[in-house]
């Protein structure tokens, strides 16, 4: 693959040449100065190598933009647009709707859509209502989110009320009429039809934030994705000495048919992880199982699914026998690298396997290196190496991306 011409490509950006006289004029007024509101801008441009057995390997260079504007609230009222735009430049790989069935996907299809188009109204107290389409991220993305690591993001067609008037509880309801998925407007399976209802409530506990939630999803063109799913995650930290921190994590759901499901079933879902802090560096082991009946496994179809189960994406769909992840992880934060304003470094190594733990499915290591340059500009290297076993080919993934938001 051509890793090492992207890389050199990647890290060539103009300089500005400054010339310097006695008395400089006063700079103009920028468009986020003289525009009312707060000008939306962010983009990426990224690298994505893939090489897996039985495909021919996948080279995409994509550009991602997205321009918006947030309006000042008016009598409780704030109006927000933002248009997405995706354009590949190198685009020798599948993209889930051109391209070969014989090469490796890169799911970031060109596009350019309405991103978000929403009003919110906090006219109540402690209350916000938020209409339209718009970004939706619970708890921590691990039944619904953003999909914020593909160049398309994920919204929804939703109308959501969160609040935090009944102390200690925060409160959150959806109802999600449109899921606006990242393959694009242009595929098959870009847009869910939904009939869906969010609830969440968090409140702290002595023993960490504790989160109750229950999610009905009912989608009527894809009606094997319906489900219900009722779950509680308690997640907390104490400091065990002056220096280090404990931290944990207690995670379960069941899930069951709604809806448009055809089928029938009861699936469990547990996670049970601890971690240790010691000033920059943290490390942590996991361990996730989502159930099987042999027919189908516990699904999440809203998640963020790109930060579970290895970055390889492997297990995007959840194996008819289940998935147990053991995982173990570390992360370092340099606060103050010589070049930039922060480095985080991270790695992560996976045992995959059925959720009894009887057939082996491989194993991933995953690393990146992140570095936040100052407000607006970030630059990051990515890698997962998956060694697959049974049904599961081998592959391995490179990511090389620059941003640049405000």
């Amino acid at each position: 693959m051509r890793f090492a011409a992207v890389a050199a490509a990647a890290c060539l950006t103009p300089g500005i040449a400054l010339a310097q006289t006695p008395t400089p004029p006063a700079p103009a007024a920028s468009v986020e100065d003289r525009l009312p509101g707060t000008l939306l801008f962010d983009s990426r441009l990224r690298y994505e190598g893939v090489q897996q057995d039985g495909l021919s390997d996948a080279n995409a260079l994509t550009a991602r933009l997205r321009l918006g504007w947030r309006s000042p609230t008016v009598s409780g009222f704030t109006f927000l647009i933002e248009g997405e735009a995706v354009q590949s430049v190198v685009d020798d790989f599948n993209d889930t709707i051109h391209g070969p069935a014989s090469q490796a996907v890169v799911a970031d299809p060109d596009a350019a859509e309405i991103n978000r188009l929403q009003i919110s109204w906090t006219g109540l107290p402690d209350t916000e209502v938020t209409l339209g389409r718009q970004r939706l991220v619970l708890g921590n993305a691990r039944f619904v989110g953003n999909v914020g690591f593909r160049q398309n993001e994920q919204t929804f067609d939703a109308v959501r009320i969160t609040t935090t008037a009944f102390e200690p509880f925060n409160l959150t309801y959806a109802y999600i009429d449109r899921v606006h998925r990242v393959f694009g407007d242009d595929s098959p399976v870009g847009e869910w039809r939904s009939d869906s209802h969010l609830v969440q409530a968090e409140t702290p506990t002595p023993a960490g934030r504790l989160s109750l939630y229950g999610y009905w999803l009912d989608f009527e063109n894809a009606p094997g994705q319906s489900s219900a799913t009722l779950g509680a995650r308690l997640a907390g930290s104490q400091a065990v000495t002056e220096d280090w921190t404990l931290g944990w994590t207690l995670e379960y759901a069941r899930q069951s048919d709604y809806g448009a499901n055809p089928a029938q079933f009861e699936l469990d879902y547990l996670q049970v992880a601890g971690s240790l802090t010691h000033g920059p560096f943290s490390a942590g082991i996991t361990r996730e199982r989502l159930d099987g009946d042999g027919i189908r496994g516990f699904q999440t179809p809203l998640a963020t699914l790109h930060a579970f189960q290895g970055w390889a994406d492997v297990f995007l769909t959840t194996p008819a026998r289940g998935l147990t992840d053991d995982f173990i992880t570390a992360a370092y934060t340099w606060a103050a690298p010589p070049v930039g304003r922060q480095l985080v470094l991270s790695a992560a190594w996976h045992d995959f396997s059925d959720s009894g733990s009887d057939l082996d499915f491989g194993q991933e290591f995953d690393a990146s290196a992140r570095l936040i340059l100052d407000d607006r500009w970030a630059l990051e290297a990515k890698t997962a190496l998956f060694d697959g076993s049974g049904p599961y080919a081998d592959r391995d993934k490179l990511w090389l991306a620059l941003e640049y938001r405000f």
